[in-house]
């Protein structure tokens, strides 16, 4: 388009607010299809004076704050440049704003607009400012834009109705949902849409459904968005059945299938465990996206059939980003870390570049398995890459540095990050707590909340757990009766379960027990199995009889439950009950879970069970061992023979059961492998006991060697003969 072929007008004062509409600068908006073309238009608009005429201007504004040529910022300048901006104008940018991450600007605008513009607010304008009110969750606001509605006269306005029926119910008013709903002579589709999917939103499925029968005995007819309402709430009762009804109503009655209501259907039934289902859909559907292969991808996988969702992952026609982040986090979620990473190995490979959800989940997976070297390369990865570290990021590196045993990492992450949310907050909290520093995660809520983060039910889980692993029980009772009366936060069950491990840890079993008998609901599983640990440490066998039996009661198969009181007995030397329970684990078919110790050797993985002689270094590391019991000798080192849970008369035999645990197998092996300066880092998927503890302290003292030790609930750092934990574990 040559810049002198459009020519200027003569302009004059518009009385109809139209005088311009056949010009050609006006009518080549409506052409308009580039941003290149969109800036010479404003160009000569700018020119002839063209911005000055409201009709013309209005149609720019519009062009540039509604389509996707433009961004709202340039279509605000635009606005700007026009003397008297017509409603139409006004109404552009704040449905505009209305749109965006910050909906607070559509509001901003909406108050500009009642000072300054020369007409009232329209039906057109109600709309998007109760959608930006509805976005920002401000009831408040709403209900007096809602005022300002029925002073307007637009009360029995269906657009305008619909938006404030949306409003009420995301802000959980269902009564004004329902109010506004009610008083209306009409109801459209959108209108029964909007109040049902309300319904659902809010936890009331069954209201929600017979709703609908309502809608059908109205005349007016259920369509595609109103299943995917139905969809959704099978989905989060969940309830298979009333999923297969919506699919069977869907036959029936003809709705148009679309791609979006095909994908509601296969994640209803991947969701509610019916895979079968699911594929039969899959299989029938005529278009597939992307949405529509992850859904199945991790179906399968949460039901643990891996081999499906592989050969399905497989079997993808192009494997973009979402489909190795969906089997990434299939592996990640279901606590298969190793083909996790490995999948992360494989898209390196490819010419598929990794994004923030990938780099989240590998680096879950990394903290599971304490793969700390992966989790610094994907650290580099993100600041060569530019990334910015943002709240997603920096909670995945503070719990894998903290999980893999590098607290200092961890919390130089912390504090570099910029915008730290309560899910930051409560990461550097939580990895605080695991390495036994009770205290700092303490200091660190104190100036959270000088920050003003409002905490949350993780960030109290996260608290009470540090205090438990530090011996502080007067501020974990503290800490948990401020949940209710200072932040409005009604303690869980898990709460619940920290505050009785707190007191029993401490020995306090008649305080724990009395908390028990006081609780609002029904003690659970990690109720009971928080006491029965208790009762392990301080060998308190009655109390611990009567834990384990309260426990098999909600979880009978809990193999667990019955180590546990195994081992109680065998610390009191009973072990005619010892060799009942294992007689009664071996009748029902419940298998004590190995015990199992990974060391990380130059980039490779290696693992230890008990007893265990498969390495292809077997013979240098019980070598290792036997100069390990020798030193241990020489220091006065009596192995504590109480740990051994089997009956076994022989002194020697009693010895050698204790040093084949994984955990020595794993330290040996590192002493053999390991540099000098190089600190030697285990994972254990069980506490560790008593006698390998000791071990492992004057390991570290007489060999000068910092161990670093992770077993199922927290971490030990051995350096010259003491542990971080202070024997309190």
């Amino acid at each position: 388009m040559a810049a002198t072929s459009l020519p200027a007008p003569t302009f004059t004062a518009a009385s109809d607010g139209r005088v311009y509409q056949n010009h050609p600068i006006t009518l080549l908006i409506d052409q308009c299809s580039s941003v290149k073309h969109l800036k010479q238009i404003h160009a000569h608009m700018l020119r002839c004076g063209l911005l000055s005429d409201p009709f013309s201007a209005s149609k720019l504004v519009g062009l540039c704050a509604l389509s996707n040529l433009s961004s709202i910022d340039y279509a605000e300048m635009v606005f700007d440049q026009i003397p008297q901006p017509n409603l139409f104008s006004w109404n552009a940018l704040v449905r505009a704003y209305a749109s965006t991450s910050q909906p607070i600007h559509s509001l901003s605008f909406f108050i500009r607009m009642l000072h300054h513009c020369r007409d009232r607010p329209n039906k057109f304008t109600y709309p998007f400012v109760i959608k930006a009110s509805a976005e920002l969750l401000d009831i408040r606001l709403g209900k007096g834009i809602h005022g300002m509605v029925f002073k307007a006269g637009y009360s029995t306005d269906l657009f305008i109705s619909n938006s404030l029926i949306r409003l009420y119910a995301d802000c959980g008013c269902l009564d004004m949902a329902y109010q506004v709903f009610d008083s209306l002579p009409e109801r459209d589709v959108v209108t029964w849409n909007s109040m049902i999917n309300g319904l659902i939103q809010n936890g009331c499925f069954e209201q929600g459904v017979n709703l609908i029968h309502t809608m059908e005995n109205s005349g007016v007819i259920p369509n595609d968005i109103t299943m995917i309402s139905l969809l959704s709430a099978a989905v989060k009762k969940p309830d298979l059945e009333l999923g297969r009804w919506v699919h069977s109503y869907l036959r029936k009655n003809s709705i148009k299938q679309s791609l979006i209501l095909d994908n509601a259907l296969l994640d209803m039934y991947s969701k509610c465990g019916s895979m079968e289902d699911a594929r039969e859909v899959f299989d029938v559907m005529k278009e597939k996206d992307v949405v529509t292969w992850t859904t199945m991808l991790a179906g399968y996988a949460k039901l643990g059939d891996f081999r499906a969702a592989r050969d399905l992952f497989d079997a993808l026609p192009s494997k973009d980003i979402a489909a190795w982040n969906a089997l990434i986090s299939a592996y990640e979620q279901s606590g298969n870390a190793k083909e996790a990473i490995a999948v992360f190995n494989e898209l390196q490979q490819s010419n598929v570049k990794p994004d923030e959800v990938t780099l989240v989940s590998t680096l879950s997976a990394c903290s599971q398995l304490g793969a700390i070297q992966l989790g610094a390369w994907i650290h580099a990865y993100v600041k060569k890459d530019g990334m910015k570290l943002n709240r997603h990021l920096s909670t995945a590196l503070i719990d894998m540095y903290s999980k893999c045993g590098d607290l200092d990492k961890a919390r130089e992450i912390f504090e570099s990050s910029e915008r730290r949310d309560v899910f930051v907050w409560s990461a550097m909290i939580a990895g605080f707590g695991m390495h036994g520093c009770g205290q700092e995660a303490l200091d660190l809520f104190s100036k959270m909340q000088e920050a003003k983060v409002m905490p949350s039910v993780v960030t109290f889980t996260n608290l009470l757990s540090a205090c438990s692993h530090s011996r502080l029980v007067e501020e974990g009772v503290e800490l948990f009766h401020q949940m209710e009366h200072v932040y409005g936060i009604q303690p869980d069950i898990e709460h619940y379960a920290c505050l009785v491990d707190i007191l029993g840890r401490a020995g306090q079993m008649e305080r724990a027990m009395d908390l028990i008998r006081n609780m609002p609901m029904a003690p659970g599983a990690s109720i009971w199995g928080a006491l029965l640990g208790a009762c392990k440490l301080h060998k308190d066998l009655e109390l611990a009889e009567y834990a384990c039996k309260q426990l098999l009661e909600i979880e009978p198969q809990n193999h667990g439950a019955l180590v546990l009181l195994s081992n109680i007995y065998a610390d009191s030397g009973k072990w005619e009950e010892v060799s009942m329970l294992r007689k009664r684990m071996r009748d029902v078919g419940l298998k004590k879970e190995p015990g199992c110790s990974t060391i990380k050797v130059n980039g490779i993985v290696h693992e230890f069970l008990v007893g265990d002689n498969a390495h292809p270094m077997s013979k240098e590391i019980y070598m290792k061992l036997e100069e390990i019991e020798t030193r241990l000798k020489s220091v006065g080192h009596v192995p504590n023979k109480s740990q051994v849970l089997q009956m076994v008369e022989e002194e020697e035999m009693q010895e050698k059961a204790l040093y084949l645990h994984s955990e020595r197998l794993a330290v040996a092996f590192g002493l053999i492998s390991c540099g000098p300066a190089q600190t030697i880092r285990i994972f254990k998927n069980l506490r560790v006991c008593e006698d390998c503890h000791s071990v492992f302290k004057l390991v570290s003292k007489i060999y000068e060697r910092g161990i670093i030790l992770r077993d199922r609930y927290r971490f030990h750092h051995f350096k010259q003969g003491s542990c971080s934990c202070k024997d309190y574990w």
